[in-house]
């Protein structure tokens, strides 16, 4: 479909630094009817790692999530730099950085939009096979989180249990394990 059935009436920027940018649209919709505000948070490219160990263990992070108040069970991963050369890339250097490990192998398996009603970014998954560690983390000034390294079964257990504190990351490590041979749907 290449036709907008939606049109913008008028879009004013309310906040804007380094990580987001938040609009408030005026729009009118293909029944004539007004939305106004629309929300839209322009954040950048997101890319997250399916680290797998040749032992079977997925390389995870516990991260503190500050407006959660509590401890996230997650993949690792980040925005996209403007000087990572893609995804990749972007995946390589958020895996040495969080974790300290290092992957033989990569391969970018998706994109999708984390939330297409209100966010214009997409997360980007890579599949990490082989890691290893090769040096202690090292996390930037805004991060708290410690590594773990569960065995597959075990995430694929916890997962309906809200075992992974990030909806996205549910969907990366099933597609992640799917590519990987480890389960089949």
């Amino acid at each position: 479909m290449t036709d907008v059935p939606w049109t913008t009436l008028e879009s004013r920027v309310l906040v804007e630094d380094r990580w987001i940018r938040l609009r408030a649209e005026r729009l009118l919709t293909d029944r004539g009817k007004e939305l106004s505000p629309w929300y839209v948070l322009d954040y950048p490219d997101w890319a997250v790692a399916v680290p797998m160990t040749e032992d079977d263990r997925l390389v995870l992070v516990r991260q503190w999530r500050h407006a959660a108040q509590a401890w996230s069970l997650e993949l690792p991963g980040g925005v996209i730099d403007p000087t990572d050369a893609d995804p990749i890339a972007a995946c390589r250097r958020e895996l040495l950085e969080e974790t300290g490990c290092e992957a033989a192998g990569c391969r970018y398996l998706y994109g999708n939009s984390p939330n297409p009603a209100i966010q214009t970014n997409r997360l980007h998954v890579v599949l990490a096979t082989g890691v290893r560690q090769v040096r202690p983390p090292m996390h930037e000034d805004g991060e708290t989180m410690r590594v773990e390294l569960l065995p597959v079964e075990e995430v694929l257990a916890g997962i309906g249990t809200g075992m992974l504190g990030q909806s996205m990351h549910v969907g990366a490590v099933l597609i992640g394990l799917r590519e990987a041979g480890r389960i089949a749907w």
